[in-house]
């Protein structure tokens, strides 16, 4: 690669106006602290929050706010488990304060044991408790030499289906094949909301799957703090991290966006505000991820050369060259690419065309950059580039248009994305199924309003909203896969799926797909959003008001459609599966990770025992677990022979009789080990 050609060609794309806001760049918002100093009112905030978990060993930073103060405090009193912080953590508070607040900062520290700990604070008529807990990863048991995240972006259930129906089709109400997440044996469904909304955007989610910490909207891996600065605030360490100072793996980040843009810069960022791309760069550098591919090279170049996103004279393609990057900027380079130790691809400066265009050759939309490589394609490259670590690997691919294309409404595109991320998870479940160490974790880090609710037909001559068909007079779509790729060979077909979104601007729908991506709502001469009269096929139409469909958004902020709080799809497959069950907050998966891994970041030494989850291993051997919460009792019942756990006593008992059963009770599941329950279940 030639850096001096990406640079003309990425300076060609950037001085066209080829690039946009992302509709995911959204204004800081107001966390508790600044809601509380609106208010009026003097508080204590305190950094990580109330019930905050932690991977023994994993560093963060520690801070104490004194918020609107009308005088200095007399005295302040920090404690962690009764003990004095600074003593607590082995260092000395950075302090300090402006005319109506203190702070007390201490970097880097973490809590080696595990265990719950509670901070107080006291300041004259102040106080404030948090709880913390403290947790071992699970290190019993077979543990996953790889991990492979993929992220759809703003995947909601409905988008699956739509995508699936689009893919497979339906014969007589049943589907002619499956997704390749549909098969994944091992589920859960997943909550997404941040620290300081219900809703959240892709960063604060993205970070609590990385750091297993909560933030606020547009945080990536950090605790919002009352300074200006978006660089400052308390960061908590993120898994990639982790696993490059303990376990010395190799990690990847894949994605069709901005490489800077939320998701990846997720496992690698710590910043405030999202938006700090040029800073992401860098700290893409600090880490140096063994694989980075997708789009975004606008802030890998110098300022000086037109195009460039940068404020300085960094550049950033020569700085990783020297670290033995091989550098891609396109398909063809990529594919050329042999087994290199670290690859750096960057395909378009801004986000990468999504599939649909790319596949199409839409030169209308993707201009000069019609080389760019599909998501198998990456995926496929990075795990060759990774796999050559004998000490496994962290691969994260997102799937990024999906959301790019449901902001705007543009249902089919998202879809088309959809297909294009299942069958870049199907590469890694080939990888995974050959070498049997590699677990693999499909998710969204938010949902969006999508719904799927009949067809649109306008054979019989109805157009608008009497050619929506709902029940029995939706019959099915025909979507045709002739060349049998996974994709429907167009997305305008004569009975189309009729897809709907609960929270949109003012937008029209004829069912007939856009040539380019089009924004869902302009502005008006009076400077409201209102639907947009290009995303119909003949915007001229006198009639045309029968395609609007009516949004609920503010007509003065919302140019497309947002986020909503609904609970996303989790699929799981390979060693560690089996940690990923039930409902759980974004931030357990983040522990789900680390417990397949068997991260250690303390001296903790294995006892030499296989620990197996005790649900999974009875239900295998044909045996039932009960649980009652009064007693804290677990009954398990094999061949109508039955044992007792008591979690509070730590003993187990068979027939009235005291038995040695190895178990242990951590982050909300039951572990024994094979040797012990299988004894005590044959003994009479």
């Amino acid at each position: 690669m030639k850096t001096k050609t990406l640079k003309l060609i990425t300076s060609i794309a950037l001085t066209g106006g080829l690039l946009v806001n992302s509709p995911e760049l959204l204004p800081i918002g107001i966390s508790t602290v600044q809601a509380a100093e609106q208010a009026a009112a003097p508080s204590v905030y305190i950094a990580p929050i109330d019930r905050a978990k932690f991977i023994a060993g994993g560093k963060f930073d520690f801070r104490v706010e004194l918020n609107n103060l009308t005088a200095m405090p007399s005295s302040v009193s920090i404690t962690v488990n009764g003990k004095d912080a600074e003593q607590f953590f082995d260092k000395p508070f950075v302090k300090t304060n402006t005319s109506k607040s203190q702070e007390f900062t201490i970097r880097d520290v973490m809590i080696s044991t595990a265990g719950t700990y509670e901070v107080a604070v006291k300041a004259d008529g102040l106080s404030k408790t948090v709880k913390y807990e403290v947790v071992l990863a699970d290190n019993g048991g077979q543990k996953a030499k790889n991990v492979i995240l993929f992220i759809g972006d703003g995947m909601a259930f409905p988008d699956i289906t739509i995508s699936r129906v689009m893919s497979k089709g339906l014969t007589e109400g049943k589907y002619n094949g499956l997704l390749e997440m549909d098969k994944f044996e091992q589920r859960a469904v997943v909550t997404t909301s941040g620290m300081d909304s219900i809703v959240t955007d892709s960063a604060n989610s993205a970070s609590a799957y990385n750091t297993g910490h909560k933030s606020a909207v547009n945080g990536l891996g950090i605790y919002p703090d009352n300074t200006e600065s978006s660089l400052d605030d308390p960061k908590v360490e993120t898994l990639a991290e982790m696993l490059k100072r303990s376990k010395k793996m190799s990690v990847g980040v894949v994605s069709t966006s901005e490489i800077e843009d939320a998701t990846p810069a997720a496992v690698v960022s710590h910043t405030r505000r999202r938006a700090d791309k040029p800073e992401i760069a860098e700290m893409l550098y600090k880490l140096q991820p063994e694989v980075i591919l997708g789009g975004g090279s606008a802030y890998f170049l110098p300022k000086s050369t037109p195009g460039s996103k940068r404020k300085d004279d960094q550049d950033l393609f020569d700085m990783f060259q020297k670290k033995g990057y091989t550098i891609a900027e396109n398909a063809t380079q990529l594919k050329a690419a042999n087994a290199p130790d670290k690859l750096l691809g960057l395909f378009h400066p801004s986000d990468m065309s999504v599939y649909y265009d790319r596949s199409t050759n839409n030169t209308a939309e993707l201009k000069s950059f019609t080389d760019q490589p599909n998501l198998w394609d990456m995926t496929s490259k990075a795990i060759e580039v990774l796999s050559k670590n004998e000490n496994g690997f962290f691969l994260m691919v997102e799937g990024a248009s999906i959301d790019k294309q449901l902001h705007p409404m543009d249902w089919e595109r998202a879809a088309y994305d959809t297909i294009e991320m299942d069958k870049a998870l199907g590469v890694a479940k080939r990888f995974a199924e050959k070498n049997g160490d590699t677990m693999i974790v499909v998710t969204a880090d938010h949902a969006h309003s999508v719904s799927l609710a009949g067809t649109y037909w306008e054979g019989d001559g109805k157009s608008g909203r009497e050619g929506f068909r709902t029940y029995e007079e939706a019959k099915f779509p025909t979507y045709v896969d002739g060349n049998g790729d996974g994709f429907p060979d167009s997305p305008d077909v004569d009975r189309k799926l009729g897809v709907v979104f609960g929270s949109g601007t003012d937008y029209y729908e004829d069912y007939k797909f856009d040539p380019i991506p089009t924004s869902p709502a302009v502005k008006n001469k009076e400077g409201l959003y209102v639907a947009n009269p290009a995303k119909l096929a003949n915007p001229d139409d006198p009639d045309r008001d029968r395609f609007l469909r009516k949004g609920i958004l503010n007509q003065t902020t919302d140019s497309t459609g947002v986020h909503t709080a609904d609970d996303v799809p989790l699929m799981a497959y390979g060693p560690g599966s089996s940690y990923f069950k039930g409902t759980m907050d974004n931030t357990e998966v983040f522990f789900g990770l680390a417990n397949a891994l068997g991260v250690n970041l303390t001296d903790a030494k294995s006892d030499g025992k296989n620990w197996v989850q005790l649900s999974t291993f009875v239900n295998v051997i044909g045996g039932t677990v009960k649980y009652e919460a009064t007693t804290r009792e677990i009954t398990v019942t094999v061949n109508g022979s039955s044992v007792i756990l008591n979690l509070a006593s730590g003993k187990a008992t068979k027939a009235g009789k005291e038995v040695a059963l190895d178990f242990k009770f951590n982050n909300g599941t039951t572990y024994v080990s094979t040797s012990s329950i299988l004894e005590v279940l044959a003994s009479k």
